[in-house]
């Protein structure tokens, strides 16, 4: 890109990191959080649950190891911008431009996520152009909160399509509510003998209970303004199994009375220790989520946060439902949750 006139990020409480530009020129506003995966910055971007938000990366270099289509995790980047130590790699940067990112370098990384560590994730504003930064804290300021924000319906498939079939050989048939669904997600059901089909948000209960199975997925945004949602979560629990990922599982969670709140900083990267109650097992996992499903001494909660206690697992046995905060597809991070889902639909398969 056209070298620009200025190019820093400015936070809601006028804290200013200087960098240099290498993706988009432009203007980004979102809120800052970061995430402390060392791998995966590609699909980083590409998920739609980081829909309105500034990616800070806590690994010093991004980008060395290039950009391929395979990684993305939806059809277009989410993040409004990308904030890095040090950037590698010129298809990274490349690729960023492409997709009209915002990416700044020679950021103090450590130092910001020391203050988002501290003060929570807050407003802000990625600048590569010419933007002053009085005019650009104002602007902040003038920015809605995450808190009380619906983004489902800027990320949900538009339309229900068939995302793949096993030539007609599948067993069992799932339905996936994309609230922002990753494509990871997709591909390992249908590598576990499913026929996928993606419907969106909207979708009622009735159409959906029609399959064997449905999947809430991941997605952006506060849970609790999703009332309808919640309401169809509802209507479903006992028809279907039911198996919730990420936003799904705090949707399970209003739905059967429990609460959900918003995290300081969220959880966001690829080395997180998730308590299993029933076998004691610690579970490294794959985390992105700002809201969460709060504490709770119930027996449903089979699974818990080793960082702040909240709940990262559901088992309703009696709603044949359950759930998972973390990404059990692991798309990047570690496998230790990758039998979650296939232990359910073999679950699904054999009761059909």
């Amino acid at each position: 890109m056209s070298e620009v006139a200025d190019c820093y990020l400015a936070l809601e409480d006028g804290t200013v990191f200087r960098g240099e530009a290498v993706g988009a020129e432009g203007i980004a506003f979102g809120e800052a959080v970061f995430t402390t995966a060392m791998t995966g910055y590609q699909e980083t971007v590409t998920d739609p649950s980081y829909a309105e938000q500034l990616v800070c990366f806590t690994a010093p270099m991004i980008g060395n190891y290039g950009v391929s289509a395979s990684r993305s995790e939806s059809a277009g980047a989410h993040a409004k911008a990308v904030l890095m130590r040090e950037a590698r790699g010129p298809e990274w940067t490349a690729w960023l431009a492409e997709r009209g990112i915002v990416g700044i370098t020679g950021i103090d990384t450590r130092s910001l996520v020391l203050r988002l560590r501290d003060a929570g994730a807050m407003r802000a504003v990625a600048v590569a152009g010419d933007l002053g930064e009085e005019e650009a804290l104002a602007a902040v300021h003038a920015q809605p909160r995450m808190d009380g924000r619906s983004l489902v319906a800027q990320v949900s498939t538009k339309e229900q399509y068939l995302f793949s079939n096993h030539s007609g050989e599948a067993r069992v048939t799932v339905a996936v509510v994309d609230y922002g669904c990753k494509r990871s997600i997709l591909r390992r059901l249908a590598a576990a003998g499913a026929r996928v089909e993606v419907y969106p948000y909207t979708t009622g209960a009735d159409e959906l209970a029609e399959h064997d199975a449905v999947v809430l997925s991941n997605g952006p945004g506060d849970p609790e303004p999703l009332r309808e949602e919640v309401r169809t979560v509802e209507e479903l629990l006992g028809r279907v199994p039911i198996l919730g990922i990420c936003l799904g599982h705090q949707l399970l969670g209003l739905a059967t009375g429990h609460d959900t709140f918003k995290l300081p900083f969220g959880h966001r990267g690829a080395n997180h220790p998730v308590l299993e109650r029933t076998t004691g097992r610690v579970l490294v996992t794959s985390q992105n989520h700002g809201f969460a499903v709060a504490p709770t001494d119930a027996r449903e909660a089979t699974h818990v946060s080793l960082y702040d206690g909240t709940v990262e697992g559901f088992d309703f046995p009696e709603l044949r439902a359950r759930s998972a905060q973390f990404h059990p597809e692991a798309g990047p991070g570690p496998h230790d949750g990758w039998p979650i889902l296939e232990r359910w639909l073999d679950e699904v398969k054999c009761a059909s």
